[in-house]
């Protein structure tokens, strides 16, 4: 079966939700202050570092930007940014090239905005909501504090 075929045949499953209920769930879903988001200042607050939120002035609007280091800390949903080999990034399995779309337009976003910041000198760090799972975390953060002192060069993107 090719490619095009198979999510053809995907896309006439019928969701498991009313089109009511799909409304509502997605409705719920926040753009800003998140649980991964909110960990990261909490741990970031707590280890002395003072920061802004959500500027809107830079590109993409970082969620965490630390004027002091100019780096921005964008804090990214495994599934809408994409997280390529993780394992909480999964296809859709109705509306699937819809979703492939959304997907990959917040990645190309998330290049572009990067590109943008880091022309402009900022350190750009991208931390995975999968990163802060109780059995990475702690090591994750450890890592974004040491990104974030560290040379410029080491920094650059993953966390």
């Amino acid at each position: 079966m090719e490619f095009g075929t198979r999510y053809a045949c995907l896309e006439s499953m019928a969701d498991v939700h009313s089109a009511a209920t799909r409304s509502y769930n997605m409705s719920r879903i926040k753009g800003k202050d998140t649980k991964p988001e909110l960990v990261v200042r909490r741990y970031l607050h707590g280890q002395g570092f003072r920061f802004r939120l959500h500027q809107k002035e830079l590109p993409g609007k970082p969620d965490i930007v630390l004027p002091r280091y100019r780096t921005a800390v964008f804090v990214h949903g495994c599934f809408w940014h994409g997280h390529e080999g993780c394992r909480y990034f999964v296809t859709p399995k109705t509306r699937t090239d819809f979703w492939m779309n959304k997907i990959g337009r917040n990645v190309a976003n998330d290049l572009k905005q990067h590109g943008e910041l880091a022309a402009h000198g900022w350190r750009v760090i991208t931390v995975w909501e999968c990163e802060l799972k109780a059995h990475a975390r702690q090591e994750t953060l450890a890592s974004l504090v040491d990104n974030i002192t560290g040379p410029p060069d080491s920094a650059d993107l993953a966390t």
